[in-house]
């Protein structure tokens, strides 16, 4: 069975204000696909890979019993961003989107300033600009928002090149995480060879499954963090089943992106308590037949979606 959803988003994110995909049901469970419009058929066969795992192969058994999760905070004002973490479940780590187009250097300090005073000393705050800098931008704005931050855990994505990441990377104490060099790369090895990263951003759908992250975690040999897609609790189910299958989870995951939706497919959506998800609750959730019609997306849209099928099924076989 397919069904097509479109949920809203409570802030813009990633330039979009909806969010859609498929989910199927098949012999081992449900998984969604739901790559972003910006990935062509040949790019979101790996997402096709990985709700083919889902469906029929089913999850790999977890190693612990619960997932810690970083809050995400949109390139909202500061008032909001603060109000974000207040609300967040108890999560101890914020990740805060910076690289905004349109935005000032002083527009991102005063989020990550109202960050640290939301979380409090204690808690931890990394910053993502998906490849939004140049080089030199990069390092200005990483001392500028370590300072802001009262220190950041780490830089996720701070430029878009595997060589321009390892320029920033020499030029600042900040530690680099490599995400769109990862998954959106021929060569993911490149950010290794450079020496371009401290730690590897891992998303389930782009990379192609479950265990085809795992052996991607075991033969780059970073440190990994589990990120979503901005799925419904569907595919977050499965980054939780990655996070919870890996022999090391040093960092809290990017998983709480339920958080970030007006809806959900289920009734039980995947949000932290005390600042993780329970691994249980992740392999036991299925969505509900009232949810689904009440986020099902509209004709059009559905159509659309069922023609990108086809599109990828015609690629990838």
């Amino acid at each position: 069975m397919v069904h097509v959803y479109a949920i809203g988003l409570r802030t813009r994110f990633r330039r979009i204000t909806v969010r859609e995909g498929v989910l199927i049901e098949g012999p081992a469970g449900w998984g969604e696909f739901s790559p972003f419009w910006d990935y062509d058929a040949a790019e979101s066969a790996a997402w096709w890979r990985a709700t083919r795992e889902a469906t029929e192969q089913g999850l790999p058994e977890p190693v612990r019993d619960r997932v810690p999760v970083n809050v995400t905070v949109p390139a909202v004002d500061a008032a909001l961003a603060a109000r974000i973490v207040r609300d967040s479940g108890g999560c101890r780590t914020a990740k805060v989107k910076v690289a905004e187009p349109g935005q000032t250097a002083a527009q991102e300090a005063d989020r990550l300033a109202a960050v640290r005073e939301a979380l409090g000393p204690e808690g931890a705050i990394r910053v993502d600009a998906n490849g939004g800098w140049d080089v030199d931008t990069a390092i200005d704005r990483l001392r500028l928002l370590d300072r802001a931050a009262g220190g950041l855990e780490y830089a996720e994505q701070p430029v878009a090149t595997v060589p321009d990441l390892a320029r920033v990377r020499r030029a600042v104490q900040v530690p680099i995480a490599a995400d769109e060099s990862i998954r959106r790369a021929e060569d993911p090895f490149a950010v290794v060879r450079a020496e371009a990263a401290d730690i590897v951003v891992l998303k389930v759908q782009p990379i192609g499954g479950v265990r085809a992250c795992l052996d991607l975690a075991e033969q780059i040999g970073l440190p990994v963090v589990v990120s979503s897609a901005i799925e419904s609790s569907v595919g977050l189910a499965a980054g939780v089943a990655l996070a919870a299958a890996l022999p090391e989870l040093p960092y809290a995951c990017g998983l709480a992106t339920a958080q970030l939706l007006t809806d959900d497919v289920t009734a039980h959506p995947l949000l932290p308590v005390d600042g993780a998800l329970d691994v249980a609750a992740a392999r036991s959730l299925r969505p509900e037949p009232e949810r689904l019609a009440a986020v099902a997306a509209d004709p059009e849209t559905a159509a659309r979606w069922r023609h990108r099928v086809d599109q990828v099924l015609a690629v990838a076989g």
